[in-house]
């Protein structure tokens, strides 16, 4: 729980990658790339007989666990000396330590400290409890909200700093798809500060504006990767 204390913060960074300065994951041909006609406006909704911390639970380690897979595709692309920042456009951030101590790191770094944090919470079942009897804590929500911060970080650096490795492994539609399906949710339960989703607004806007926000397939639907709610039901 000591990661409670962690934090990380924002400021502008004035270096871009140069092959990234046109926002290649922003042309046409590459936003429609999806992998399932899913309507994830429908899908992030929350079933009338699911508690709302159990939902948030699931979808919440769900993300998690699809957003480390996607960053693991092209981890050997993203070093200390690639990415010597972790950067997302003009804005880098910063790892805080649970004293309050500013950690420089590099992207791989921060990435690190991120899933290990992470890892840690919902594998605690003091905060993500899956046991019959146990409650949430009445921190939970604050405590999503911040992962979903984090997750954001990741998927940002992923698409300003990786996209190129994305396009060539073929797996853009694979991050476009996670990409709509986690800001939809996070936006149902207002898990995300719109300040700080605001460096991905012009990617945000795109995807989310075909019908459904997870329109246009140009992949087989049937073998979809898209997360969808793992099961996270206390045993009884």
């Amino acid at each position: 729980m000591d990661w409670l204390m962690g934090k990380s913060k924002a400021k502008p960074n004035g270096k871009k990658p140069a092959a990234e300065e046109k926002k290649m994951y922003l042309e046409p041909e590459h936003t429609k790339s999806r992998i399932t006609d899913f309507e994830f406006k429908e899908l992030v909704v929350l079933p009338r007989e699911i508690d709302l911390n159990e939902w948030l639970a699931s979808n919440t380690t769900t993300f998690f666990h699809h957003i480390n897979l996607q960053y693991s595709t092209i981890s050997e692309f993203c070093t200390g000396e690639t990415c010597q920042t972790m950067a997302v456009c003009n804005t880098q951030y910063y790892w805080y330590d649970e004293r309050g101590k500013k950690v420089k790191c590099t992207a791989p770094q921060y990435v690190d400290f991120v899933m290990s944090s992470v890892q840690k919470l919902v594998t605690d079942e003091d905060v993500f409890p899956t046991k019959y009897g146990r409650e949430f804590p009445s921190s939970f929500e604050s405590l999503v909200k911040k992962i979903c911060k984090y997750l954001f970080h990741v998927l940002g650096h992923i698409y300003w700093a990786h996209f190129k490795e994305i396009l060539a492994l073929e797996l853009h539609g694979h991050l476009n798809t996670l990409y709509v399906h986690f800001i939809l949710f996070a936006r149902e339960f207002n898990l995300l500060d719109p300040k700080e989703t605001a460096v991905m607004d012009d990617l945000t806007e795109v995807l989310c504006s075909l019908p459904g926000g997870g329109g246009g397939s140009t992949g087989d639907g049937a073998s979809s990767g898209a997360p969808g709610a793992q099961n996270h039901v206390k045993e009884r």
